[in-house]
């Protein structure tokens, strides 16, 4: 626990997960606020908007926050430009090859943890040079890894593999299962979906209420011929999975998914057409509530775990 805290200066070992259309400045500045570590979600964002988000965080808060940024972006070399330019000491890459930036910005002073779905794309990171990684089981929400490893056995794989601290990602929106996470050898945990369903969340309102009325089983990972994605089942998965199941090729799901497609779903509220990224944990959610209780009830709710079992 003391590994997370100490590295990022937090006072809860929670990240906040940097997803896509729902993690602006509004969300990080009030996890960061609240005691974790909020994450600004680069994906969904133009240079100049990642910039207007990272200026505004800093004025919503005094406390560490830190950037997500996925490496396969076309437009990469300028996000971590901005990153540098505004000052950001914390890191999270993701969907890439960690050794292409980790140096640049290890050089800058910038503490970097990136995202993995194996324990050999761990030890990897590791070489690469990053601080921590965050290991991310089957059941998470968006871009998924194709081994389609749960995180109850990624968690130990990942541990035994490397030495630096492992933070457990995939299926975690409570403290019980954070008790767990530590458990199996995690040192923190990154929490998405349970952050989705806040008021802080940027993703639209829609979005939100099928988050609260999805059940066990409403979640699938689609589209593996491409990127591997977890999402709600709805009239668009439908017509994705009908498509595969008849052996529809790379370009032709290329042309099924067009072009923002999670941006119609989770930011404009389509729920028919739109692709709706989220975890398993979703079927746990019954309420929308503030991000800073969502961290006080995680927090208490562990912190009882832990007495009641004598961790």
């Amino acid at each position: 626990m003391r590994r997370i805290t100490e590295l990022f200066h937090i006072q809860y070992p929670i990240i906040q997960a940097g997803m896509i259309w729902a993690s602006g400045w509004r969300l990080a500045s009030a996890v960061s606020n609240a005691g974790g570590l909020g994450l600004i979600g680069a994906g969904s964002m133009y240079p100049d908007v990642l910039r207007e988000h990272l200026r505004k965080c800093k004025q919503a808060t005094d406390k560490p926050f830190g950037v997500n940024v996925p490496l396969l972006y076309p437009d990469i070399d300028q996000l971590i430009n901005i990153i540098l330019e505004e000052g950001v000491k914390i890191v999270f890459t993701s969907a890439g090859n960690p050794k292409t930036w980790t140096p640049v910005l290890k050089e800058a002073g910038v503490t970097v943890v990136h995202v993995v779905s194996s324990s050999g794309f761990a030890v990897k990171s590791e070489a690469a040079g990053v601080d921590a990684v965050v290991a991310e089981g089957f059941e998470a929400g968006g871009h998924n890894g194709r081994e389609e490893t749960t995180t109850m056995v990624l968690i130990p794989a990942v541990c035994e593999q490397v030495k630096i601290p492992v933070i457990a990602a995939g299926g975690i929106g409570s403290g019980k299962a954070m008790a767990a996470a530590f458990a199996l050898g995690a040192s923190g945990v990154q929490i998405g979906s349970r952050f989705v369903a806040t008021p802080e969340a940027s993703s639209h309102m829609n979005f939100k209420q099928a988050i609260l009325n999805a059940r066990e089983g409403d979640t699938m990972l689609s589209l593996k011929k491409l990127t591997p994605v977890r999402l709600i089942k709805n009239h668009f998965y439908e017509a994705i999975k009908t498509a595969e199941d008849n052996g529809a090729d790379i370009s032709e799901l290329k042309t099924l998914l067009g072009r923002a497609r999670a941006k119609a779903g989770m930011f404009e509220g389509n729920l028919d057409e739109g692709e709706l990224e989220i975890g398993q944990v979703s079927a746990l959610i019954h309420d929308i509530k503030p991000a800073a209780e969502v961290v006080k009830e995680i927090w208490s709710e562990f912190e009882a775990v832990r007495k009641a079992l004598g961790m």
